[in-house]
């Protein structure tokens, strides 16, 4: 503990940290209404930048639902939506093409998350459905499923499809929440994130149940 307290790169976060907490208490944040308000009057320019920003970051193993709550706080839930949806769908398509244009066993060399084995064994047995499926408030980062993909043999449309189709209940619903934040959604809105979100629990749910039902392919018994 003595040894992190006297290094120099510790104390300067800590520090730090503790400037941005003062800083906080001090100065009057804008409210979501506020910050609603500010995106719109910024101009057409801003959802653009947002756009370009939101599909390059979650390339990289970065939370996209930071972005995808703030997608519906700056822009409300028609455009919100449209951007989290389109941003995702191209960030999953770089992501693949990233990783096939490396050396694949460099990519996967790096992929120690827990969850990649078991991505694997859904990809290997049922390709684009698996895609669908992990994409529906999915329990792996949503970069880890772009790597995996890469890594494997899945064709690349059935792929991209797969992920608007798997992404889409989760991010509306989550947009949604989002601009409610801002205290102007519309009570049938709220539903409506409500449906959306229960569509993503009940797929997961049918999807693991699926799995369990399905017989493991036989293997060939050696001939004597």
């Amino acid at each position: 503990m003595t040894k992190l307290i006297r290094d120099p790169r510790i104390v300067a976060l800590l520090v730090g940290g503790a400037a941005l907490f003062a800083v906080a208490m001090v100065v009057p944040l804008p409210s979501p209404q506020q910050t609603q308000q500010w995106a719109i009057s910024v101009g057409p320019l801003f959802p653009l930048l947002f756009f370009v920003i939101h599909a390059l970051v979650t390339v990289a193993p970065v939370p996209r639902t930071v972005l995808t709550v703030s997608a519906g706080v700056l822009f409300g839930p028609a455009l919100g939506i449209a951007l989290a949806v389109s941003a995702t769908t191209v960030s999953a398509a770089l992501a693949i093409a990233l990783v096939r244009m490396l050396d694949r066993d460099k990519v996967a060399a790096h992929l120690t998350h827990p969850a990649v084995r078991s991505i694997d064994e859904r990809l290997e047995r049922r390709g684009w459905l698996a895609v669908g499926s992990l994409r529906l408030i999915a329990f792996a980062p949503f970069s880890v499923i772009n790597y995996c993909c890469g890594l494997s043999s899945i064709r690349f449309w059935p792929y991209l499809i797969a992920t608007i189709f798997g992404v889409l209940p989760g991010t509306v619903g989550t947009v949604i929440l989002g601009d409610a934040l801002t205290g102007g959604t519309h009570p049938g809105m709220l539903v409506v994130s409500g449906v959306c979100i229960a569509v993503g629990i009940i797929g997961l749910v049918v999807d693991a149940r699926w799995s369990q039902q399905r017989p493991e392919p036989a293997t060939a018994t050696p001939v004597a």
